[in-house]
């Protein structure tokens, strides 16, 4: 039997493991899963880089993460790191101090890279073929792709996220104007590149946390169910609602309601706006909600 293999994403908000193995297809047998909101991105500051209170937080769950590939005797690692290592003056730093306490070698990868993972991930949970536009927003950058099927045609990884929208904006209307002038920058590449017209006939797929996250609000989730989640679809409307409901509400209110994430309640209205904006910019009235991405790309790279 083929031994077990684990795959690390260690994001600005969370650090996820995957175990499992590559059955025929490929296709990924899960054996573990774990995920552990760090805020890694949390504290971070253009000088100083990742502050000691997020390394530290960080530091804990790879510990743990290290012990639990122990147990499972996991014979290859894929463990890698994306915007806030990439932006950090200390990132060097910080990879060789989670070798030395840890044992796992961490990889910082470009944004590029990041969207070609989440792409295979993405493809490899909903197992369709046709025009895609895939978005990951994570907590210190978001990737677009546009693909058909598996074959990626256009990526950009824009700096958004929700860790840095929430810390660095402050506000509802500072957020949207952060998001309305890189998004309309991104709209302007596709047309430089010929791709004005794809989204029209594309599939909208939205994944990771903000996008789980919105469809287990919208499903009343307690606990998670991944199987449900997979291919759930959000209609415009119900983006703008779910964001008038959110708004008034205090950070404690929303962790209070089925289906919120504990650490995501403070990030969820950016993430929230940024799907919206996303969606009303390149007319889309609906969307698809992955719950695999660059996890399991990640996984599958080993194959």
């Amino acid at each position: 039997m083929p031994g077990a293999l684990a795959a690390i994403d260690l994001g600005t908000n969370t650090a996820r493991l995957l175990i499992g193995r590559l059955e025929s297809g490929p296709t990924i047998r899960p054996l573990a899963v774990n995920r552990v909101v760090t805020r890694l991105g949390g504290g971070f500051t253009r000088e100083q880089g990742l502050s000691p209170e997020a390394r530290e937080r960080t530091l804990t769950a790879l510990r743990g993460f290290a012990d639990a590939m122990d147990a499972h005797g996991v014979g290859a690692l894929r463990a890698v790191a994306t915007s806030a290592m990439r932006d950090a003056v200390n990132g060097g730093e910080f990879v060789d101090q989670v070798f030395r306490e840890t044992g796992i070698r961490l990889e910082i990868i470009d944004g590029r890279e990041e969207a070609l993972l989440t792409l295979r991930g993405v493809i490899s949970g909903l197992g369709r073929e046709g025009d895609f536009m895939v978005f990951d927003i994570g907590g210190g950058s978001t990737e677009y792709t546009l693909a058909r099927g598996s074959d990626p045609l256009f990526t950009r990884s824009l700096p958004l996220g929700v860790v840095r929208l929430t810390e660095g904006k402050g506000s509802v209307p500072a957020m949207e104007e952060k998001i309305s002038r890189e998004l309309e920058a991104l709209r302007l590449d596709m047309v430089g590149e010929g791709f004005a017209s794809f989204p029209a006939c594309a599939t909208l797929v939205g994944t990771a946390g903000t996008a789980t996250t919105m469809a287990a609000l919208d499903l009343d989730l307690t606990p998670y169910d991944p199987s449900r989640v997979q291919g759930h679809v959000l209609s415009l409307n119900a983006v703008r609602e779910m964001l008038e409901k959110l708004l008034p509400l205090t950070p404690e209110q929303r962790l209070l309601l089925p289906g919120m994430e504990m650490g995501r309640e403070d990030l969820i209205i950016a993430g929230i706006l940024l799907t919206l904006k996303s969606m009303e910019l390149f007319g889309f009235d609906s969307l698809t909600v992955s719950d695999t991405g660059i996890l399991e790309g990640i996984l599958l790279s080993l194959h």
